[in-house]
């Protein structure tokens, strides 16, 4: 008939299993639990105190290897760039880790060997074990595959794969170290993390603008309970491949209008502030996203990314989330046109923080 199957697929068919408790004539009789034999450290107390101190001391040894490391990264500085000086530094450093390490897997090892508990436990479990059928259909997939594909005898063909393979991760670690910043003559300040968040492009003088036309703001112009999206009016100039986006990133702020009593402000910043109008950058010093919600009623203002909130009307401080400081602010005031003014540049960096924040 034409739905018969021929012998071979008959064969290579898996058999279904009749179950996993099959009673047989002959059973594997259990052995059962060989008698616990006690340790010299359950024997003997002094062993077992001997064995705890030898952890513990090992512990110790290890962050003592590791504050090591620390201060051989401080006693041998490697900004001379001579090789001798190099050698020293990864010498010791190398040695400090490798010790801590060392001392870490040693001490636990000895403390699961001699000290902790040495009881035996069973673990019932029951044959997974596939037929013989299946077994054999799955090493025939892996054979075929194998046999249509050439990957076993073109041996040219696999091992250039192999190296084409090793190859294209080259490129991109090649790129991670273009990420971080370099200095040079021509721009000193080029790889220092403080300096390119500190300084943006607010100056003393420099109108705020609308994001994104650089439309200047008036302050009579604002409304109580409005929130501006505002950026220096010069940016609006600045070319794209002349850093837009970077000193946009930089510089970009948020500006709100309150009644003046809602503020409270510290006595050193009763000038930042324009009659109730105040204004704070608009990245995060969580991570750098942007902080682009206000709460009209509440005064707060939120970031979308990990829920960081501050409070507007007391210097955006942090009142929840997992931001570490307040936003930086802006001080402004009024030209003699009254658009609204930076009286500076920010007072500490934007953005998250970091060790080298100060």
């Amino acid at each position: 008939m034409a739905d018969e199957k021929a012998p071979e697929q008959v064969a290579a068919s898996p058999v279904p299993s009749s179950g996993l408790a099959v009673a047989v004539s002959d059973p594997v009789q259990n052995p059962g639990l060989a008698p616990h034999r006690k340790r010299v450290t359950d024997k003997d107390p002094v062993a077992m105190a001997r064995a705890v101190r030898t952890v513990y001391t090992l512990f110790y040894l290890s962050a003592a290897a590791s504050i090591w490391a620390i201060a051989a990264y401080l006693i041998f500085p490697i900004e001379s760039g001579l090789v001798s000086d190099i050698r020293r530094n990864n010498l010791f450093i190398g040695l400090g880790i490798a010790t801590a390490l060392l001392a870490i897997g040693i001490g636990a090892i000895h403390w699961s060997k001699a000290v902790m508990a040495d009881t035996e436990y069973i673990e019932e479990r029951h044959s997974t074990r596939g037929s013989e059928n299946t077994r054999s259909a799955a090493v025939q997939v892996f054979a075929d595959a194998n046999e249509e594909s050439g990957f076993g005898r073109r041996t040219m063909v696999r091992n250039s794969l192999f190296v084409a393979l090793a190859a294209s991760v080259l490129p991109g670690i090649t790129l991670f170290r273009g990420l971080a910043p370099h200095s040079s003559p021509e721009n000193p300040n080029a790889g220092d993390p403080v300096y390119l968040l500190k300084h943006t492009m607010w100056e003393e003088g420099m109108r705020l603008a609308h994001d994104p036309t650089g439309k200047p703001i008036r302050a009579a112009d604002l409304t109580l309970g409005s929130a501006v999206h505002v950026i220096p009016e010069s940016l609006a100039t600045l070319a794209h491949h002349d850093g837009y986006l970077e000193e946009k990133a930089k510089a970009i702020v948020l500006l709100m209008r309150l009644l003046p009593e809602q503020l409270n402000e510290a006595e050193e910043r009763k000038d930042w502030s324009y009659d109730g109008i105040v204004a704070y950058s608009k990245v995060c010093t969580h991570v750098g996203c942007p902080v682009a919600l206000y709460e009209q009623q509440t005064h707060h203002l939120l970031c979308p990314c990990h829920q960081s909130q501050f409070d507007v009307t007391n210097a955006a401080a942090v009142i929840f989330g997992p931001a570490a400081r307040p936003l930086p602010q802006l001080p402004i005031t009024v030209d003699d046109e009254g658009y609204l003014i930076a009286r500076s540049d920010f007072n500490e960096p934007v953005g998250p923080s970091f060790w080298e924040r100060h």
